[in-house]
């Protein structure tokens, strides 16, 4: 049988594993974009009921495109073994836009005198409007992505991304960690283990599924017992119809969104100039995609999703030859995109994002901010390395104006990212981290490298000698002078106890790891 005459063997059990990672890629963008604007009170049923369904379509909209031109590709090449583009959520603009475009916007409103949900409102439309105008912008771009790309150099456009990987999604994603340090730094662990050492769990569990699930349930099990340090809320309410239709309700606040621009289209371009390598990457694995079809896809994805009141630019994911290993062909884009958009219509994803607490999924953004500062070091001439320094200057200075406004002054002031509370838990974070942080993070590498090498064992000794010092404020001092101290003579060790208690869990988790099959291979092995 000639290889033209095999059918396409469009579905088989490894979809079921790739569905899981890209369903789950995109269900950590919505977990994130909530989390950053619940932190200014940001109206919930706004965010639920009209800014998730008009994403969620989007999403299903690109994977549907997506799974079809598998199918064409498989027909046209006899390749019975076509994998699918990913498409999702793109991670670094759900944090850029919802920083740069929608908490500004939001907290302008509020200052001008509107009602949160008036402000909520406009904040939509605006963001509705910016998605659209990125969408026109990505349209224009595709026909001269390769431009681009020749044009700028990789430092320029890689180093910038590598300032947001440092400063926003290394950094930021610390104040959910701390803030449940039973949940985050668990989930973190277990995201170092299986995501930077690729030490595989028992029964090929993904990593990210395993991080998201333990710390999902380290939250249900220790919020009731009182262990979180926060006040427990479960999920409230059920499923809701919400069908996201086309609206010029963005044309509103289009004015508006045009001083917006200059943040939000560099991560429009950015999405062309990835959608040009990933779809190089699908070539050399076999699968000779069109660029500009998939480009082009990628930025109706957007349109689309502006247009019916999503505010997160979709794009292709840099995974495909991942999910080809895993033996994903075009089902597993079928079912994302199933899942992701009737959940975002039926609601039941807009329950799952309520649902997992934002600690247990700000470890995968770190590892996507570790990933995007590490590729910039890898693809860039040597050279070059000053210019990509010199690139994450202006991300690092913008985390820096947050942090001023937000606390030394008024943290109500135009422009402040948080205000009363929550300013002064982004602060509380800022001095736990930065106390005794030479030993902390030489810690912390050690214990890194250790995973890498496969020597579990010793990672968690690390980690139990980070509990200890944690204990007496050697690191992580809870005290704002940073002095040592015993902390049963504290005012409130509660946090002091927590921290230390988080850090006992992680090393307690590794050893029993250690005995699993995957923690005994060699690197070379796995």
């Amino acid at each position: 049988m000639s290889r033209a005459s095999v059918p396409y063997r469009w579905a088989t059990w490894g979809d079921l594993n790739a569905f899981f990672g890209l369903m789950l890629d995109n269900l950590t963008n919505l977990v994130l974009l909530w989390g950053l604007l619940a932190l200014v009170g940001f109206p919930q049923d706004i965010y639920f009921s009209r800014m998730v369904p008009g994403t969620a379509l989007g999403v299903m909209v690109g994977d549907l495109i997506y799974t079809w031109m598998a199918f064409r590709l498989a027909r046209k090449s006899g390749n019975p073994d076509v994998t699918a583009m990913p498409l999702g959520l793109d991670t670094p603009s759900t944090i850029g836009v919802a920083v740069a475009v929608l908490i500004p916007c939001y907290l302008a409103g509020t200052e001008n005198g509107l009602s949160p949900h008036d402000a909520g409102m406009v904040t939509w439309q605006v963001g509705m409007a910016t998605m659209v105008f990125m969408g026109i912008v990505k349209v224009i771009a595709s026909f001269a992505g390769g431009f681009i790309q020749k044009v700028v150099p990789q430092a320029g456009l890689l180093g910038s991304l590598a300032g947001v990987g440092v400063a926003l999604l290394g950094f930021l994603p610390f104040k959910h960690i701390y803030h449940m340090p039973i949940v985050g730094m668990v989930a973190l662990g277990l995201m170092v283990y299986t995501l930077v050492a690729k030490i595989e769990l028992p029964g090929k569990i993904p990593g990210a599924f395993a991080a998201v699930l333990m710390g999902t349930a380290l939250y249900y099990i220790a919020g009731p017992l009182g262990w979180l340090g926060v006040e427990f809320a479960p999920p409230s309410g059920g499923l809701s119809l919400a069908f996201p239709l086309p609206t010029l309700t963005w044309t509103e606040q289009a004015g508006e969104a045009l001083k917006y621009l200059p943040f939000a289209v560099p991560f429009g371009l950015l999405t062309i100039v990835g959608g040009i390598n990933v779809t190089e990457s699908a070539r050399c694995a076999g699968d000779d995609f069109k660029t500009r079809d998939i480009l082009l896809t990628e930025a109706f994805a957007t349109l689309v999703a502006g247009t019916c009141g999503g505010v997160v630019q979709s794009t292709p994911y840099i995974g495909h030859p991942a999910y080809k290993s895993m033996g994903g062909r075009a089902a597993y884009t079928l079912a994302t995109a199933l899942f992701v958009g009737l959940g975002g219509m039926l609601g039941y994803v807009s329950w799952i994002v309520a649902a997992i607490p934002a600690a247990a999924v700000a470890p995968l953004l770190m590892f996507v901010g570790l990933e995007i500062t590490g590729q910039a070091f890898e693809v860039c001439p040597k050279k070059h390395y000053p210019a990509i320094f010199l690139a994450l200057l202006p991300v690092v200075g913008e985390l820096l104006r947050i942090g001023l406004v937000t606390v030394m002054f008024d943290p109500g002031m135009s422009g402040g990212m948080l205000k009363g509370e929550d300013a002064r838990s982004m602060f509380d974070v800022s001095v736990i981290l930065g106390h005794g942080f030479i030993i902390s993070s030489m810690l912390w590498a050690a214990a890194a490298a250790r995973l890498i090498d496969r020597a579990v064992v010793a990672a968690s000794a690390w980690f139990g000698v980070l509990a200890l010092l944690t204990l007496f404020g050697f690191v992580h001092s809870v005290v704002p002078t940073g002095d040592i101290y015993l902390p049963w003579l504290l005012p409130d060790a509660g946090p002091v106890y927590r921290l230390t208690l988080s850090y006992l869990v992680l090393s307690g988790m590794l050893l029993v790891l250690s005995l699993t099959g995957g923690a005994r291979k060699r690197p070379s092995e796995a």
